[in-house]
């Protein structure tokens, strides 16, 4: 059997950023400002139902960052994402471009990803693959301290095509 390329077939694009784990203290300048800014809006989540914080920011083209927290509801379906919130804040601005994004949440043993519903939103505005750094989110320690992540605390550098294999854009 022939090994076929598929991006040809489906015109779907294949990840060109591979998914690692490094250091906090080994990312650029850039990265670490987006996690940081995931970390301080994650303090604003609306989640008194599953009491699970989660906190994003995005880096649109121009450099400007837009931040998202989770917002649930009692009825459930009508929950936005933190990752959500935050596209939909700069797409609202007019700002439909982005080149970095970050996720923050606390699990004891995982890194809080995506969900399938923001993965496909994240890929509606991503022509090209995009870093996406996930980290376990800090807790606030204190009204005038910074909320960053410690400096041997483990970060996923993952993308959204790795996240969202054979995702699609549009229908045409």
């Amino acid at each position: 059997m022939d090994i076929v390329d598929t991006t040809k077939v489906t015109g779907l694009k294949k990840a060109n950023i591979p998914e690692t784990i490094k250091l906090y203290q080994d990312l650029d300048d850039d990265s670490k400002e987006l996690l940081r800014c995931a970390n301080q809006v994650r303090q604003n989540a609306y989640v008194p139902y599953s009491n699970f914080k989660v906190g994003a920011a995005f880096r649109t083209k121009c450099g400007r960052i837009f931040t998202g927290c989770n917002v649930e509801n009692a009825a459930f379906t009508p929950c936005s994402c933190a990752e959500r919130t935050a596209i939909c804040k700069a797409v609202s601005e007019g700002f439909r471009e982005f080149v970095a994004g970050a996720v923050v949440a606390y699990q004891e043993d995982a890194f809080t990803t995506p969900c399938g519903v923001c993965r496909q939103f994240i890929m509606e505005f991503s022509a090209e693959d995009m870093p996406i750094y996930v980290t376990k989110a800090v807790e606030n320690s204190g009204p005038q301290q910074p909320l960053e992540n410690q400096s041997g605390d483990n970060v996923l550098c993952t993308s959204i095509y790795n996240l969202l294999p054979n995702g699609f854009r549009n229908y045409k």
